[in-house]
């Protein structure tokens, strides 16, 4: 029963991270999965709810990227009879987002979706939190020249 209530507790945010690396519904889905059957098998000793949510972030991003390395690696494409998503044009922020490098699209996320500061990023990340300052820095000056080089073109 207790694994259920950390699964209700936690899934949306699992999912907003994996879909974060991984941009199409389907492979966000499996590595939600994927994320919830390692903690099924690793059954760490979590203190409390915020330790949970943590360990599930950090869980499923690097998740994410062991699966991304595996379809690199493979060099496969998916399944083009299945339509990938293809964000509205209200959705130019959110494309902007998830094409911004691996380095920097988890802490935007976690700070701007989850509402993390850059201190429990730092923790869940392991990384300086000079270093997830930066991060963000990088991302809002990346996200900007992209969204006002979009907007430019539309005028």
């Amino acid at each position: 029963m207790e694994f259920e209530q950390i699964y209700h507790r936690h899934v949306d945010v699992v999912y907003r991270v994996c879909y974060s690396f991984m941009k199409t519904s389907a492979d966000a889905e499996d590595a939600t999965q994927d994320t919830f059957i390692k903690l099924m098998r690793a059954k760490p000793r979590l203190v409390d709810e915020h330790h949970e949510k943590a360990w599930l972030i950090r869980t499923a991003g690097n998740v994410c990227k062991d699966m991304l390395r595996r379809h690199h690696r493979r060099d496969s494409e998916l399944d083009d009879s299945l339509p990938a998503y293809t964000p509205a044009q209200d959705d130019t922020v959110l494309q902007a987002v998830l094409d911004l490098p691996e380095r920097l699209k988890l802490s935007v996320v976690l700070h701007y979706v989850e509402g993390y500061t850059c201190a429990e990023i730092a923790r869940m990340r392991r990384l300086p939190a000079a270093t997830v300052r930066g991060h963000l820095h990088q991302a809002r000056n990346l996200l900007k020249l992209q969204l006002e080089g979009e907007y430019a073109n539309e005028t």
